[in-house]
């Protein structure tokens, strides 16, 4: 046998008759693959989601329709429903009550709000007021009357509505025409720890007539039937002020009409005469001068 006739005859040496792939089609069956396995079905989810939100928003059911107001005294329901003016019908689910949020806190008497979702339709509207502690005498516009509260927030003018407040006059506030705050909230500050510290004694605060914080580091009172300015200083106020309520009656046998006190310092109370009581006294001392003279 021949050598070249075994080689020939061995199938192991032929190529193999293998008809190769398109290279169109494959590429084709590669984009449709993960076109059908990701494209299709976030194009299906993102149509059920868009008809979702649009049954959502447009059920019945979930449209506001009602608005439950609490925590609220001066300001009436009407008022806070005002400010809610077109809350009623939007829809529960997607209405921003942040923003509603924000339209409560731009009222002056509004310190705090909260608004909370509530099924199937309403709205549960929480407020915190704010507290005022004195009747402002703002310089700035020329001693008109505002309430105040501690942080030194101008909330309303003072009128016949209000009457039932019964609150000191604050003196030597001002406020900024822009933002309706006490310009110098130190002083706003010091009105109110003074206020607070005299409400651990209610029959010292029920005569409390009159606070000023002109001086940020000497707050001065006036109290109902007494015209002495009392000096109180930037603390101890209560203990300060009861000092000169135990010694009033002595001091006025010795100084029956005093302009002002000052009891900031210990064991020490400085008395200065009304201007009509020093001009009295001047006077009399003149007279006794002339009598001595002529003798």
């Amino acid at each position: 046998m021949s050598p070249v006739a075994a080689v020939a005859a061995d199938k192991r040496f032929r190529r193999a008759h293998v008809k190769p792939a398109s290279r169109r089609r494959a590429g084709a069956r590669a984009l449709v693959k993960p076109l059908v396995r990701w494209v299709l079905p976030a194009i299906v989810l993102c149509y059920a989601m868009y008809r979702g939100a649009s049954v959502v928003t447009h059920a019945r059911m979930l449209q506001i329709d009602r608005i439950d107001v609490a925590g609220n005294e001066r300001l009436s329901k009407g008022e806070v429903m005002a400010v809610l003016t077109g809350l009623r019908g939007e829809s529960l689910m997607w209405t921003d009550l942040d923003a509603w949020r924000g339209r409560l806190l731009a009222s002056p008497w509004v310190r705090d709000a909260a608004l909370r979702r509530s099924l199937p339709s309403t709205v549960e509207v929480v407020v915190l007021e704010r507290t005022p502690i004195g009747i402002a005498r703002v310089k700035s516009s020329g001693g008109e009357l505002y309430l105040v509260d501690e942080r030194g927030v101008f909330i309303d003018q003072y009128g016949p509505q209000y009457a039932d407040l019964d609150l000191p006059i604050v003196d030597g506030l001002d406020a900024d025409e822009h933002t309706g705050v006490t310009t110098d909230p130190f002083r706003a500050e010091l009105a109110a720890r003074v206020i607070a510290a005299l409400r651990a004694k209610p029959h010292v605060a029920s005569r409390l007539s009159q606070v000023d914080v002109s001086d940020p580091h000497n707050a001065a009172v006036i109290l109902t039937g007494d015209r002495a300015l009392i000096h109180l200083g930037d603390d101890q106020f209560l203990a300060r002020l009861e000092s000169y309520l135990g010694l009033a009656s002595a001091l006025r046998e010795r100084v029956p009409d005093i302009e002002s006190v000052d009891v900031r310092f210990e064991e020490r109370i400085y008395v200065r005469p009304a201007a009509a009581n020093k001009a009295d006294k001047t006077d009399r001392a003149a007279a006794k001068t002339k009598r001595d003279t002529k003798r």
